[in-house]
C-alpha cells in the first residue's frame, strides 16, 4: 500500500481553532501529513506583514499539534519548488482559494506532477489577520489588511 503524503501550508500565526481544524482535516485525508510554516521573510515578502509569533515558535507550536507528522520551514516562495524539496502527494488550502486566479493556477501546475488539491472550509469567524486587526486596535498599532497563507 501506497503512503500518501499530505502537505498544509500556513503561517500558523496567533494559532487558532481554523488552523486546528485545517490541520485535523488535512490529516484525516493522508497517512503522513507535513505542515508547512511559511517563514517570517516569505510573510513579508508575499502578503506584506509581520507575523507576531516568530517562525521558530510558530515551528515549536505546529510541530506538538497530534496531526502534524513533521513541521518546516516554508522558505521558498514558489509551491512547485516547494514540492520538488518535500515530496507529497496532496497540496490542502483554504476553500478561499477555490475558483481564484491563485487557486486555479496551482492546481494547474500540480496537476501536471501528479499532486491533487484539496480545499477545506476557511475559519471565517477566526483568523490570524482579525486577532491581528483586534490587538492593533487595543495597542493603536496599524497594520497593513492581508489574506490568510
Amino acid at each position: 500500500m501506497t503512503r500518501r503524503i499530505g502537505y498544509a501550508a500556513g503561517a500558523f500565526d496567533l494559532f487558532h481553532v481554523g488552523h486546528l481544524n485545517i490541520l485535523k482535516h488535512a490529516k484525516s485525508s493522508c497517512d503522513y501529513l507535513i505542515a508547512g510554516v511559511v517563514s517570517d521573510e516569505m510573510l513579508e515578502l508575499n502578503k506584506g506583514i509581520t507575523p507576531v509569533v516568530p517562525l521558530a515558535e510558530r515551528l515549536e507550536i505546529v510541530s506538538h499539534i497530534s496531526y502534524v507528522d513533521e513541521a518546516i520551514a516554508e522558505v521558498l516562495p514558489d509551491k512547485l519548488d516547494t514540492w520538488r524539496q518535500v515530496g507529497f502527494d496532496i497540496f490542502f488550502k483554504g476553500d478561499d482559494w477555490r475558483g481564484t486566479e491563485k487557486g486555479l493556477r496551482l492546481e494547474e501546475e500540480f496537476a501536471a506532477v501528479g499532486v491533487e488539491v484539496v480545499y477545506f472550509p476557511y475559519t471565517v469567524h477566526t483568523s490570524s489577520t482579525r486577532l491581528r486587526s483586534a490587538l492593533d486596535a487595543l495597542t493603536g498599532r496599524v497594520t497593513p489588511v492581508a489574506q490568510e497563507a
